[in-house]
């Protein structure tokens, strides 16, 4: 039940703008690219899975924005974190189902506690393993954490309705979205949020960067 109100009260969102989300979270290689550059942290632990093509993990929401403005600068473009409501239109890729195919587990499908795959339980899969969502998104159930812009609060209470991130509330933690390997599927469903620290990382959270299309 607790969990449920955190999800309340339903309310209507509108993205005004368009944007493009990644259709993988942040890899290690993408990662390393900014360590070599001697910007981006150099140790974060793989926990010796691998790295590549995993996703990048045990960075901070602070270590996330440090790695956001080196790309911005050799880009030229705007990446940043999607915000909450950003993030959970993207995952729903169109359904109002409790996962992007139904509202019932689907063996195989995500990366996640008892989600029955192989390395459900255990670790990160690499990006992209399992099938894309209709908009073409891959791991938004599942895999790891990823975190959004907003700070946390602990209900929809005076959300903002024009799906920009959420900066009052608890801002020293930073809302998550999507479950991962290590969490129930009931975590990774698309209306599912939790918080986490700012300045603390996590085997479990990493990033998905998004870049405002105008």
């Amino acid at each position: 039940k607790k969990k449920k109100k955190r999800e309340q009260p339903v309310h209507p969102v509108t993205i005004a703008k368009p944007l493009a989300f990644a259709k993988f979270e942040l890899t290690w290689d993408e990662w390393e690219t900014c360590v070599k550059d001697k910007t981006c942290r150099g140790d974060p632990d793989d926990h010796k899975w691998g790295k590549k093509t995993r996703p990048v993990i045990n960075i901070s929401w602070l270590d996330a924005q440090t790695y956001i403005k080196w790309l911005n600068g050799k880009t030229g473009k705007h990446y940043r974190l999607a915000t909450e409501a950003e993030w959970e239109y993207a995952a729903r890729g169109g359904s109002d189902t409790a996962y992007f195919w139904g509202n019932k587990l689907k063996k195989g499908a995500a990366n996640c506690r008892k989600c029955g795959t192989k390395w459900s339980g255990k670790m990160s899969a690499p990006v992209g393993t399992f099938p894309a969502n209709p908009f073409g998104l891959h791991d938004m159930h599942g895999n790891i954490w990823e975190w959004t812009a907003d700070c946390w609060n602990e209900t929809y209470q005076g959300a903002p309705e024009d799906g920009s991130a959420r900066e009052d509330g608890n801002c020293d933690r930073r809302v998550v979205r999507s479950g991962s390997w290590y969490y129930f599927p009931q975590l990774a469903r698309s209306a599912s949020r939790d918080s986490h620290p700012h300045k603390l990382f996590s085997y479990n959270i990493g990033i998905r960067l998004v870049r405002p299309l105008d």
